[in-house]
């Protein structure tokens, strides 16, 4: 079984690299940044176990972001870099509603994109935050998203310096920097896991 299991990965590298070796040089950078991006789809999930419906939006004294909060911000902020590539800065309407701070729902399922945007206020409001399930969802969809849209970008849109805070970046840089604010982020949630007396995901 383990010999088989070996075999079955070294098969898989194999038909991988002979595929990255068949693609021009943008489609490799795009296909690496894509699975750089999807990479955190997982390493953000595991740390969510634990977590349900009413601690996902606990707060404690010495800590910033409550677990919802963090899902919505990265799902947004993807979605903000996925418009630059993709030419569509319009939130998905399933995920997000343009309100002021106070229209997100538990109900609706939707996050309000002010109440996650940079520099919010966070609430431990469970009627204004999606459901846990809800919160992963949007999550993965925005993680898919600039995932797509890395993989379908040409050279040039990976080059392309975009505005972003005081520093201009190239566009492969900007989704490099969202594997890391998705890393970032995870911390915390690692951190609110220890401040509400969770197990080790370990």
């Amino acid at each position: 079984m383990v010999v088989r299991s070996a075999r079955a990965r070294a098969c898989r590298a194999h038909d991988e690299a002979a595929t990255l070796s068949s693609m021009s040089t943008s489609t490799i950078r795009g296909e690496l940044l894509a699975e750089a991006v999807l990479s955190t789809k997982t390493l953000l999930g595991r740390y969510l176990a634990g977590f349900n419906d009413v601690t996902h939006v606990r707060q404690t004294p010495d800590l910033p972001n409550h677990a919802a909060w963090s899902l919505g911000h990265l799902a947004l902020t993807m979605h903000r870099v996925a418009g630059m590539i993709d030419g569509n800065a319009e939130l998905p309407a399933s995920d997000f509603v343009k309100g002021d701070s106070f229209s997100g729902s538990r109900d609706k399922g939707v996050f309000d994109a002010e109440a996650v945007a940079f520099g919010s206020k966070v609430e431990e409001r469970h009627d204004r935050y999606p459901t846990l399930q809800r919160c992963t969802e949007i999550y993965n969809n925005a993680c898919d998203r600039l995932a797509n849209a890395c993989r379908g970008a040409s050279e040039e849109q990976l080059n392309k310096v975009v505005p972003w805070g005081q520093a201009p970046l190239p566009t492969w840089l900007l989704v490099i920097r969202m594997v890391f604010h998705n890393g970032f982020h995870t911390g915390q949630i690692a951190d609110m896991r220890r401040a509400l007396g969770f197990k080790s995901i370990f």
